[in-house]
Order: structure tokens, then sequence, then C-alpha cells
């Protein structure tokens, strides 16, 4: 009884009904023959990676290392190929008695997993040795993990407005930079922002947000980040400016933030990385740095699901984007901000504005494909694509949401001098 090629078992185990084409460095094809794409494993390793870890990790440590390619697609702007690969095509459970052939045709060293990829962050388990899971020397790591690639890189996938955060798009033929303006705008005007208060903007990333409530409403602002790359590079930005006087970036966790009294505070995309237990301490700390009447904006990725909490620890996300990342339901959050003593005066999903803002970050990486290998790698290069992409699809079918949730601090009275109807839209 001759054994099984590489093209025959991933027929045994997956079926012909799929969206892709296999084509195997042993000679043998399989899948489905009129599929616009091809999956080539192009060698033993890309087996072992399979094998051992079934699934979307699998094949994103193949196709990360080298070992998969995937053709017909765009590695910059897979949104295509994960449409379809991510869609109805379910893994079927293989009949019973084509299991032992293709155990024993793979080989027991087909059952060794190899070396991580580099870009791969191990098991939460492992990282114990970067500190206590949200340690501030842990979340520093994390935060440096992904936010550090280099400014460069994040210039050409982001655009001139270097705003890493959900746009928010005013018409359907707005472009990405006048969505991410309106964004900006939209957080002031829901905050109440005039000239001469104080803002504090949390995980300020490159400084869009310090940058546009000083220069467009007259504000104070100090913003921090735990990137010194971002907190460098928004200073910079300032001076030349001319907003230095007014607004500051600052390299450091919001923890350490020794001032209050503050009129407002903006978190743009923080929550996600605090983790779930610090919501209470978290949502605490910054009812404590407002003043009586000011206005907190949190805006952060959510899951749809209200029974979903933290992020899958063995997946893509958690092993190549966001280590140590976690998501709650929206209602999670505003239980929180309650518990904390914000009164909730609004909530909003801006969901579909997530998913094309990530469908033009995709396609940015896609048209300066070579210049962003170059100035990272080409498996991170890979990474980037399908985390995009994925995220794109994520919103776009309601698996996860954007939420802005705008919380007040009431005085002793429980007065907060809010309008009657809310002067934003």
């Amino acid at each position: 009884m001759s054994d099984m090629k590489i093209g025959q078992i991933a027929d045994t185990v997956l079926g012909t009904d799929v969206p892709f084409r296999l084509e195997a460095f042993d000679g043998s094809t399989g899948g489905n023959p009129d599929a616009r794409f091809t999956v080539r494993v192009l060698n033993e390793r890309a087996v072992q990676y399979m094998v051992t870890a079934p699934g979307e990790l699998g094949l994103a440590r193949g196709y990360t290392m080298g070992d998969i390619e995937l053709d017909g697609v765009d590695p910059g702007d897979p949104y295509d190929f994960l449409a379809e690969f991510l869609g109805d095509f379910k893994v079927p459970r293989p009949p019973v008695s084509g299991i032992p052939k293709a155990v024993r045709s793979l080989g027991l060293r087909s059952f060794t997993p190899p070396p991580l990829p580099p870009q791969e962050k191990p098991a939460q388990w492992r990282r114990i040795a970067g500190g206590l899971r949200h340690s501030r020397s842990r979340d520093a790591e994390a935060i440096k993990h992904h936010y550090d690639v280099s400014n460069d890189f994040y210039e050409l996938v982001l655009g001139p407005s270097m705003a890493y955060t959900c746009a928010c798009y005013p018409s359907a033929d707005a472009t990405l930079e006048q969505a991410q303006e309106h964004k900006f705008d939209l957080v002031c005007r829901k905050l109440g922002l005039e000239p001469g208060m104080r803002l504090l903007d949390i995980g300020c990333g490159w400084g869009g947000m310090v940058r546009h409530a000083v220069k467009h409403y007259g504000v104070t602002a100090i913003g921090v980040t735990l990137s010194k790359e971002q907190a460098d590079y928004g200073q910079v930005w300032l001076e030349r400016e001319g907003l230095a006087d007014r607004g500051e970036i600052r390299f450091m966790d919001y923890r350490d933030v020794a001032e209050a009294d503050f009129d407002a505070i903006s978190s743009i995309g923080l929550t996600e990385h605090i983790g779930i237990q610090n919501y209470p301490s978290y949502f605490s700390s910054l009812y404590e740095k407002l003043k009586p009447g000011g206005r907190l904006l949190n805006h952060c990725i959510t899951y749809a699901s209200a029974e979903r909490h933290g992020l899958t620890k063995g997946g893509f996300i958690n092993r190549y984007v966001f280590p140590d990342g976690e998501l709650a339901p929206a209602g999670a959050l505003m239980t929180q901000m309650q518990l904390a003593g914000f009164e909730v005066r609004h909530a909003e999903d801006l969901r579909e504005h997530y998913a094309r803002t990530t469908r033009e970050w995709a396609k940015n990486l896609s048209r300066n494909w070579d210049e962003c290998v170059r100035l990272s790698d080409l498996g991170t290069a890979r990474i980037w694509g399908l985390y995009l992409s994925g995220s794109s699809l994520g919103f776009e079918r309601n698996n996860i949401q954007l939420y802005q949730m705008l919380g007040q601090k009431l005085d002793d009275r429980g007065h907060g001098d809010y309008p009657l109807r809310p002067d934003f839209r």
C-alpha cells in the first residue's frame, strides 16, 4: 500500500470544495482545480507548521517564513483571498478511515514543531520572563513589539495623518485623510473643548489628537505613549508647527501622569492594551484626573458578542500583532465606566468606518509594498497584509466593533453642564 502525497492528504482532510488549489513540493496537487487562488507548499517545514498548528496559525507561520506561497494574492492587500478563506468555507471532519494512512504517510518528523518565526510572540505562559501580564514592563514590551516597526513604515501605511485609529467618514466619497481629520474633530466636539481648557490624551500615538485640539480648539494638551519613537516624532511635529508652547508628547505610561484637574481626557485606541482585569483601576484613575464636569471620550475595539471576552490566546492576532491584547463587549466597558463614577452620556458604534479605514491602510501597504518590505522584512510585511485585510473583514461581518463612549464626571450635586441635546454629529 503506497504512501499518500501531500495533495492527497489535503483532499482527505479538507475535501476539494475549498477556495484554493494546492500545489506541493512533492509534485502533487489537491484542492479545487478551478479555484482563483493557489496555495503552494514549498517544503517539509511548511507541512510541519500546518500539522503542528492546524488552521490560521500554522498557515500564518508557513506564509511568514516563506515556506508557503499564495499565488494570485496581493500580499499587501489579501482581502479577496481572506474573504473566501474566512467565508463560508469550513474545514470538514475527515473520514476516520483515511486518518491512519495520512498520519503514516506524513511520518513522525512532520509532527515535530519547527522553530517559531521571529515575528511571533510565544504563548502567554512563556512570556512570564517579561513580567506579569499588564505590568508596566510587559505592557511597554508589547507596545514596542507592534509600534516600533519604524516611523517611515507607518508613514507609508497610515498616510500623512499618521493616525493609527479608526477614522470617521463624513461622507461616502471622503478620503482617508479627510476621515481622520473628521474623527479628531468629532472627538473634540464630543469633549466640548474650548480655548483655555486642559486636555490629556492617553495612548496618543504620533500626537494627531493633541495637534488637532491645540491647533483648532485652543486648548493646552499633554499626550502620553509607551512608544519612544512615537513620542519623539510627535514632539518634533508640534515644534515644527509652532504648537509646542501648548502641546507636549511624553514617553510615559498613562498611570504615571502626575497632573490632575483636566477638563477632558481622550483615550483613542488604548483600552485594547490595558487588560480587562484592569478596567476598574483604569477608569477610576481617569475619573480622578478629571475636574467636576470634565468629560472622557473612550474609543476602542469591542466584541460584537456579549459573551466574548479577551482574545484567542493562541490566535494570529495575539501572537503576531497585539501581544496581551484583550477585547470586551461594549456593555462591559459601559458598566466599568459607570462603576468608576462616570455618567455615560453617549455611545456610538463606528465599525463600518473601521472596515473602510483598514481597507485603505491595506491599499497603502500594497501600493508601497517594496519599500515597506525594505523597511521591515518580507515576513513582517506579509503579517501586516493579513492583519489589515482580516481586520476589515472582521468589522464588515460584525465580529468586532468600534465604540466611542462619552462619560462625564458630575459634581457633588449631580450637575455636569451638559447640553440638552448633543452639539456634535
